[in-house]
């Protein structure tokens, strides 16, 4: 699984998806929120916050699919490499 993101942390997106059945975001939702959203709040949507050809190619590779797993398995996930401006910046691809 890899993810576009400008930071990692896993309890802001569990959050999102524990929630009360009426206030709980999807997980596509709650992915957006933490990747696109926030650069666009950051007026930096034309740099980051998606893998598209031009923006900065900064993302995460995780040790599992938090978009099909248990929400209660998300927690543990961990980040098996760090791409940032397209360099290997943690673990290996």
């Amino acid at each position: 699984m890899v993810w576009s993101v400008q930071f990692c942390s896993w309890q802001p997106i569990y959050c999102f998806f524990a929630r009360y059945a009426e206030q709980r975001l999807t997980r596509a939702q709650a992915l957006k929120g933490m990747t696109l959203d926030a650069a666009y709040a950051s007026f930096a949507e034309n740099e980051i916050g998606s893998l598209t050809p031009g923006k900065k190619a900064d993302f995460v590779v995780l040790n599992r699919d938090i978009m099909s797993v248990p929400f209660e398995e998300i927690l543990g996930t961990k980040v098996t490499a760090t791409v940032i401006d397209g360099e290997v910046a943690y673990g290996s691809l």
